[in-house]
């Protein structure tokens, strides 16, 4: 099955307002459903069911406080020139502690072969581009700072994968929460 680690946005405030924002993309490109948005701590691939419950063993033991998500800010993977990826980033305390309990989700799973291949970087992915798009750096600037609202976020998730034509399908595996 296929697998990764993640935080989910659930305020249906926050939800709405990055609804509104896809709606102001004119590109042709793959929306991320509001339902699906979340941020992945891990991404750990096909995995069978021994190793997904070595994985959920460690998560458990895994703590972590409640995290308030400010989200404030638009950006692209690579640039804004050949954007293949935009997404929406927070504040930088949340940053941070985002950034530390992907850490510690790593430290967890590393010994089960796991290890990110490269930093983990807190964004919230709200377009997938495939096909090449115009420069979009204009549009960008008009959300260089925004205030969609915040999230407290307080479960780690374990989420399974199916891709379909329609977009990918999530559930949970197992839901570990803050304390």
């Amino acid at each position: 099955m296929r697998t990764f680690i993640a935080v989910e946005i659930h305020n249906e405030e926050v939800l709405n307002a990055i609804t509104k924002i896809q709606l102001d993309f004119k590109i042709k490109a793959t929306p991320v459903n509001k339902q699906n948005m979340h941020f992945t701590l891990l991404f750990l691939g096909e995995v069978d069911e021994k190793t997904a419950e070595n994985v959920k063993k460690e998560l458990s033991s895994i703590s972590f406080r409640p995290i308030e998500v400010k989200f404030t800010h638009i950006g692209a993977f690579p640039n804004p020139r050949f954007p293949r990826v935009i997404w929406i980033g927070v504040d930088k305390v949340a940053s941070e502690q985002l950034i530390d309990l992907a850490v510690q989700v790593e430290k967890k799973l590393e010994p089960l072969g796991f290890k990110s291949d490269k930093p983990f970087k807190p964004h919230l992915t709200i377009f997938r581009i495939k096909n090449k798009v115009d420069d979009i750096s204009q549009t960008l600037e008009k959300f260089k700072t925004v205030d969609l609202g915040k999230e407290v976020i307080t479960e780690l998730k374990l989420k399974q994968s199916i891709l379909t034509p329609n977009g990918p399908i999530y559930s949970d595996l197992q839901v570990v929460l803050a304390k």
